[in-house]
């Protein structure tokens, strides 16, 4: 009897369709089912939880992946923001800086308008002072050259003549001759060159105005000595208020 016993607790535990055919005996088969329907219930109830879990985790991954991605947002913007705030900066000390270089070349105009009008000014006095000079030293030429004249038994009475192409300061003549020159401060070899090429005007433009004899003479303050070489060379006669300094014409 115990070992029938045994046997039979042995089969309820390991064989399913025994255990069932004696629960139906004993009216507990749907009862079973029922409990069998539950477990697996429970097991895809445990499988969903689980898989809820898992989704639960993923979307907490992704909040906080999302959070990260709007921290980082946020710094960007702040550091966007600080750039701004630099360049808005920037444009300020710009815009003052444009201001001073503006103030600075309305400072430098002025006062470039001012040198130039002081040197204007300054020329004008100069323009005037050597047009006064000019005239001095002519006057004082003709005066000085009438007298040398007169005392080497020319009388001659000396002129300035004015052409549209030129001017000749020193001019005279009588029936045999003629005086052609110029007056200056400073002699060189330039004012040499003028002369001739004031007579050669003449020869061509106005020979009217030439004699047969011809005396050609600079009045000058100072004179350099190559002027004064080529001075002899050329005949041309050299002197100021005090003496001469080439040797007069012998007419």
């Amino acid at each position: 009897m115990v070992e029938l016993k045994k046997e039979f607790l042995e089969l309820l535990e390991k064989d399913l369709e025994f255990r069932y055919a004696v629960a139906g005996y004993l009216g507990l088969l749907e009862v079973l089912k029922r409990l069998d329907s539950l477990s697996e219930e429970q097991v895809k109830l445990r499988e969903e939880q689980i898989k809820l879990g898992e989704e639960q985790i993923k979307l907490r991954e992704e909040q906080v992946k999302l959070r990260e991605e709007q921290i980082k947002l946020r710094e960007e913007q702040i550091k966007l923001g600080e750039e701004q705030v630099k360049l808005r900066e920037e444009q300020i000390k710009l815009g003052k800086e444009q201001i001073r270089l503006r103030e600075e070349q309305a400072r430098l105009r002025e006062d470039f308008n001012k040198m130039f009008k002081m040197f204007n000014e300054r020329m004008n006095r100069i323009e005037k002072t050597l047009e006064k000079l000019t005239l001095d030293i002519e006057d004082e030429a003709r005066e000085v050259i009438e007298e040398r004249l007169s005392k080497m038994g020319f009388d001659i009475k000396l002129e300035r003549l004015e052409f549209p192409d030129f001017e000749l300061n020193i001019y005279g003549a009588n029936k045999d001759i003629c005086v052609i020159g110029e007056a200056t401060v400073r002699l060189g070899l330039k004012e040499i060159k003028k002369l001739i090429k004031i007579v050669d005007k003449l020869v061509k433009e106005k020979p009217e105005l030439l004699r047969p004899k011809k005396i050609l003479v600079l009045y000058t303050s100072l004179a350099t000595e190559i002027a004064l070489k080529e001075a002899e060379k050329e005949g041309i006669w050299i002197l100021k208020a005090t003496k001469d300094l080439t040797k007069p014409p012998k007419l």
